[in-house]
């Protein structure tokens, strides 16, 4: 009892702690082994960061050039409903690029951070493909369609391109488009330029150039920045997926996979020099 009676003297220094998650690729629903940021692979991870009742914040670091609207939507508001119902702040911090839904996904923080030299940006919907028709008549090859339904084949890379088919594309794309915008505006209020005419056109901005037009709060470091808002002594624990085992029987089918989607990948992050 007599060693208890001096317990009073000290005081136990608590230690801050932030839980932290790895955004990394471009961001693509599950399809079996393709790798991509999607709610599928990374909602169980979300759950888990935002468990511990010490949080002081989740930190999400992101590196992405964007992909599909609809997962980076799924996983922004996976994001948003937690901190809100936990009542736990997020922070981003952009590593190389957040651009298109990787900005969006981005937004799902209460305050955004980057380097000077990180990408922002490209606030935008994009369609891209090829058109093979003028190809198939030089060898003398016939595209033959049969259908249920008039607007089954819409687009069709064989077939000449039909004003009415990008009509309804463009029709798509601007809805897309304005619910991005609608987020956005959301998520960074008055922090925004909107005198900007290029702010929602798809332009992308470094990171200083960004802090201008608000589209970040500030330039920084993640693990300074930690430091001076939570102490010397803050406990960054990091969320991440298992690493999945390969199947040998399937390795080369699987390499052949794997070197294509690194190839794809690497192409859209080609698009912003990088």
């Amino acid at each position: 009892m007599e060693r208890f009676k001096y317990m009073k003297f000290f005081k136990f220094k608590k230690t801050n702690v932030v839980s932290l998650i790895n955004f990394t690729g471009i961001i693509a629903p599950n399809m079996g082994r393709k790798k991509g940021l999607n709610i599928q692979d990374y909602n169980k991870l979300i759950e888990q960061a935002f468990q511990n009742k010490r949080n002081k914040a989740v930190v999400l670091v992101i590196n992405s050039p964007g992909g599909s609207p609809v997962q980076s939507e799924f996983l922004a508001d996976k994001i948003i409903n937690l901190s809100k119902e936990k009542n736990i702040p997020v922070i981003t911090f952009v590593e190389d690029v957040a651009a298109s839904g990787g900005y969006w996904l981005a937004c799902a923080a209460d305050e955004i951070f980057a380097s000077k030299a990180s990408i922002i940006g490209s606030i935008g919907v994009i369609s891209a493909g090829f058109g093979f028709d003028k190809a198939l008549n030089k060898i003398g090859v016939d595209r033959r369609i049969y259908t249920a339904g008039k607007n089954k084949s819409l687009l069709d890379p064989f077939s000449p391109e039909n004003k009415d088919d990008v009509k309804r594309l463009k029709n798509l794309q601007t809805k897309l488009h304005d619910h991005f915008i609608s987020f956005i505006k959301l998520r960074r209020g008055k922090k925004i330029d909107l005198k900007n005419k290029d702010l929602f056109s798809g332009m992308f901005w470094s990171g200083q150039e960004a802090l201008e037009l608000g589209l970040i709060d500030g330039i920084g470091q993640v693990n300074s920045i930690l430091k001076d808002r939570f102490g010397n002594n803050v406990k960054i624990k990091e969320f991440q997926n298992k690493k999945r085992f390969f199947d040998l029987g399937n390795l080369i089918s699987i390499t052949f996979e794997v070197v294509s989607n690194k190839i794809e990948e690497k192409l859209i992050f080609k698009k912003f020099g990088l």
